[in-house]
């Protein structure tokens, strides 16, 4: 069962750095509910002339950054792709990251980090520690060794005015075998619930994005934006997380922002909804990822 509110203290980020989840609302505020993922695969490298290499890495990625850093709340690299390229490929990923600092875009690191003990520590120190050259924004977590095995990165994050993503209801079809157990009292259930909690430790944590506050805490859940009448079937309470919902799927993946209206209802405001494909195939040019961005950015705020 989730920890009790009562035994949830209040963490402070680090001064001169605010939580991420109010600087992330304020950046939906401002720009918009939209995250970029970075996702240099190998056939849209080719599409967009590149070689398969860290040469082509590296001009993918700082490209992307570039255009999209003033149009899009985050931006999202998917680290696996940058891991395919071994030690060189990493430090063209500390390079991404440190780029979309620079531009002033917030980060997530698409890790999926999930361990116990002094190895879930040494992750967190990875991407959560201030100093660290892969630190980010925030970063995706897995919770399927128990949502407690988090409490390295959820503590260090806190300490350090950094967020976190946590795997909550996955769209891809395996996620049912393990997600949706327990009907009524899913897995899924658990882990929304024990985000919920870890919130309450987050001064202002109390409202909605676009609704009279910018008050987020900085534990988000990943819930895929094609997962259609999961919520209602579960019984699950997005709106009541008090977190970021991160929402991979909007469209090459299929999902449209009315299928997001309607999938995520209440909890609506609070979600960041990320393209990838769709948007990264306009490239390589610059002024064509600036084009589909703005048009996928304007789907979402419209209505």
């Amino acid at each position: 069962m989730p920890e009790s509110a009562e035994s949830v203290g209040q963490i402070v980020a680090q001064p001169g750095q605010e939580p991420f989840g109010s600087r992330l609302a304020a950046a939906m505020a401002a720009r918009g509910p939209l995250c970029v993922g970075i996702d240099p695969h190998p056939g849209l490298l080719a599409d967009w002339g590149l070689n398969d290499d860290v040469a082509g890495l590296e001009r993918f990625s700082l490209t992307v950054v570039e255009a999209v850093a003033t149009l899009a709340a985050a931006v999202k690299p998917q680290v696996a792709l940058y891991e395919r390229h071994g030690s060189t490929g990493m430090a063209v990923l500390e390079r991404t990251l440190a780029a979309a600092s620079d531009a002033g875009v917030l980060s997530i690191a698409d890790a999926k980090r999930g361990d116990i003990g002094s190895t879930m520590a040494a992750y967190a120190d990875a991407w959560l520690r201030d100093g660290s050259a892969l630190a980010a924004d925030s970063v995706t977590l897995s919770p399927y060794l128990g949502f407690e095995s988090l409490r390295p990165a959820l503590d260090l994050a806190a300490e350090t005015g950094r967020g976190v993503f946590v795997l909550a209801l996955t769209s891809n079809p395996e996620g049912k075998s393990v997600q949706h157990v327990g009907g009524s009292e899913s897995v899924a259930r658990r882990i929304i619930e024990a985000a919920a909690v870890e919130n309450r430790r987050y001064s202002g944590a109390t409202g909605r994005v676009g609704l009279g506050s910018v008050g987020l805490g900085s534990v988000g859940l990943v819930v895929g934006a094609t997962i259609g009448g999961a919520l209602v079937e579960l019984g699950l309470d997005l709106d009541a997380v008090h977190g970021p919902i991160l929402a991979p799927g909007l469209g090459a993946q299929g999902a449209t922002p009315a299928d997001l209206r309607a999938t995520f209802g209440a909890a609506y405001p609070a979600v960041l909804a990320t393209s990838s494909r769709g948007i990264l195939a306009a490239g390589p040019s610059i002024a064509g990822l600036r084009s589909a961005t703005e048009a996928t950015r304007d789907g979402l705020l419209e209505g």
